[in-house]
């Protein structure tokens, strides 16, 4: 007799277990993926320190405060040049200001016309 009470509360319970158990597997993997990210952010911080002056880093969190995305775009080219053996030497102040000079947005002019 499939149409038994029990049989169909077991059921249900079988499908609870489940999604228990994905629940867990999800929760396993996400702090999985959370300590390969800070591993990822701790690399990256070393590459950065040994590739920037005090001067250029305190440059850089500047940037970073007042403008998040920009400044996580400059670490990233930072850290693949730095990776690829393209910088030659410590990047200083003056290379910062030049390479955030260069990395900088087009200033975007908007023509407002009113009717």
């Amino acid at each position: 007799m499939s149409g038994d009470p029990s049989d169909e509360k077991l059921q249900e319970l079988r499908e609870e277990k489940l999604e228990q158990l994905k629940e867990q597997q999800g929760g396993e993997n996400s702090e999985a993926a959370e300590a390969q990210r800070q591993q990822a952010e701790a690399q990256k911080k070393a590459v950065l320190r040994k590739a920037l002056t005090d001067g250029a880093r305190k440059r850089l969190n500047t940037v970073q405060m007042s403008k998040p995305e920009f400044g996580d775009q400059v670490e990233q080219q930072i850290v693949a040049l730095a990776q690829s053996g393209r910088l030659g030497g410590k990047i200083d102040e003056e290379k910062m200001k030049e390479l955030l000079q260069e990395m900088k947005p087009e200033s975007k002019s908007f023509d407002i016309q009113r009717r």
